[in-house]
């Protein structure tokens, strides 16, 4: 009898104690989670400070993240080679086929060496367009030198060539025009390309040799065709269907009496302002010349004379 009220009374301590268990196993997650959470939300400060704390850093020493960046991900191994940059020589050196003798090394005409000038000449010459147009020395040197000694070879006034080279370019050997002029004396390569075949193609036209042998040619040919100066200039320009050539002759004449004056031991300003016209100049004639042949006197009225064979 007593063994079945106890069996009895089993099941009724059981299911009361049922409520209480649970609710234990309930604050246990609840606070298991709570444990969980909280360290997560420490953990993230910790990083969070710490990431704050390396990117302070790194502004203040960009160098250690480079050297963290070469840690984590280093760069293949290279082998080092020195660069060393051409000298300036080279830079200007004619093609092999515009190469011109030099004047010591053949007997010169007293008109050769009207046209070459003296070498005193040449330095006044170079010192003023170098400080005119803020060129390097040794760089206008170089321009000047062979301006010289193609007028020699083509029989044309080295300082006319000099003009229009400083009005065309500035003495700038990579200028380039809208219309694709180019080099010192702003020659139209693709239309006289031909002129540029024995040097090495239309690229040479940057190579200021090329561009000046290429331009004077080219010049002295429409000055022959022209009969003056003025009509040739006026050609160069683009300009010989239109009744005015914008002030460009007058430019380049101006230039070429103060450039007279130079090489006359004169002293010229540096400074002076540049004729500017407020039309603008038509475009680069795009008819090639045909090349020329003889000697050429050139004469300007009612300006001075300008040199020529």
């Amino acid at each position: 009898m007593t063994h079945r009220s106890t069996e009895a009374a089993l099941p009724v301590s059981t299911v009361a104690g049922q409520p209480a268990l649970a609710r234990i196993r309930a604050r246990a997650t609840a606070i298991s989670a709570r444990g969980v959470l909280t360290t997560a939300q420490h953990t993230l400060t910790v990083f969070g400070i710490s990431a704050l704390a390396l990117i302070a850093l790194l502004m203040f020493r960009p160098d250690l993240g480079k050297q963290l960046t070469h840690s984590l991900f280093p760069l293949p191994m290279t082998e080092a080679q020195a660069v060393e940059a051409p000298a300036l020589s080279a830079l200007m050196a004619a093609p092999a086929s515009v190469q011109t003798v030099a004047a010591a090394d053949t007997q010169l005409s007293k008109e050769e060496k009207a046209l070459l000038g003296t070498q005193k000449q040449q330095q006044w010459v170079t010192t003023w367009l170098s400080k005119r147009y803020r060129v390097a020395n040794d760089a206008t040197n170089m321009l000047v030198s062979t301006a010289y000694l193609t007028a020699r070879e083509i029989k044309l006034d080295p300082l006319l060539i000099l003009a229009v080279m400083a009005i065309e370019s500035g003495l700038n050997p990579f200028a380039e025009s809208p219309v694709g002029a180019q080099g010192l004396m702003q020659v139209m390569s693709k239309v006289h390309h031909e002129r540029f075949q024995e040097m090495g193609g239309v690229q040479a036209a940057l190579n200021p040799v090329a561009n000046i042998r290429v331009g004077s040619l080219i010049l002295k040919d429409y000055v022959t065709r022209g009969g003056s100066v003025e009509a040739g200039l006026k050609t160069y320009v683009g300009a010989a269907n239109f009744a005015t050539d914008s002030g460009y002759g007058s430019r380049v004449l101006a230039e070429y009496r103060r450039l007279k004056q130079v090489s006359a031991g004169q002293r010229v300003p540096t400074s002076t302002p540049m004729m500017v016209s407020n039309s603008p100049a038509p475009a680069k004639n795009v008819a090639a010349a045909p090349e020329e042949t003889g000697s050429l006197t050139i004469k300007v009225q009612p300006h001075n004379e300008i040199a020529g064979l």
